[in-house]
């Protein structure tokens, strides 16, 4: 019986797992945008970009976002249940926006390097992301805005803010890896404009006014 009751106790305190399902939606949904065929793709491309060097150093940086992602959303999903759930819905409002984007726009780059200066391992690195990570459905970089609102939830954070450290690491990263996306030829400035712009859209409707909807429960831990 006490182990019944400890399991319900568990359910119970971590029933906003509901929220990971979106998952089953995002990933088929991805993973036919990259895999359809006999569709004619819209060049992303800036001026800016021509001036803009490869640098295959920033592959670190930018293999870094999948654990700078999942561990912010595990930090929130474990402490801080409001935080997790406005994180959700920032991140997966803009994930969807881009799903339908890219359903509807297709489109992709053509700035990706053909002959590489250098031979190393991250270059190797970078020959192996290039393999595996077909160059359409940028636009806007997920890469970009996901940090970004990762960054942002750690910003409302109450009890993040006691760890300027913590902060301040995560907004270097944040800005390593937008960085990243143009220096490894994975976007266009275009692609990370769009990003940006996209989360300063969202930004307003998950924090701005669900904080003066219920101010009191903002930032309550689990």
């Amino acid at each position: 019986m006490k182990a019944i009751e400890t399991t319900k106790k568990i359910v119970k305190r971590y029933s906003h797992a509901w929220v990971f399902l979106y998952a089953f939606i995002y990933m088929p949904w991805f993973l036919y945008l990259e895999r359809r065929t006999g569709v004619d793709y819209y060049i992303i491309h800036s001026p800016i970009d021509n001036y803009i060097p490869f640098v295959e150093y920033f592959i670190v940086p930018y293999l870094l976002w999948f654990l700078f992602i999942a561990v912010t959303v595990g930090y929130f999903f474990f402490t801080d249940k409001w935080g997790f759930y406005r994180l959700c819905a920032f991140l997966f409002t803009g994930m969807t926006l881009f799903l339908l984007i890219c359903t509807f726009f297709p489109n992709g780059l053509n700035l990706r390097p053909v002959v590489f200066e250098r031979n190393n391992i991250f270059v190797d690195l970078v020959k192996t992301l290039y393999s595996t990570d077909t160059p359409t459905n940028v636009l806007p970089s997920i890469h970009v805005f996901n940090s970004i609102g990762v960054s942002i939830a750690i910003a409302h954070s109450n009890a993040l803010k006691k760890h300027r450290m913590v902060q301040c690491s995560a907004y270097l990263l944040a800005m390593l890896i937008i960085m990243s996306t143009v220096f490894l030829k994975q976007h266009s400035v275009t692609d990370v404009i769009a990003a940006i712009a996209m989360a300063c859209i969202i930004y307003p409707f998950v924090y701005v006014t669900q904080e003066k909807k219920a101010p009191k429960l903002s930032h309550q831990p689990i």
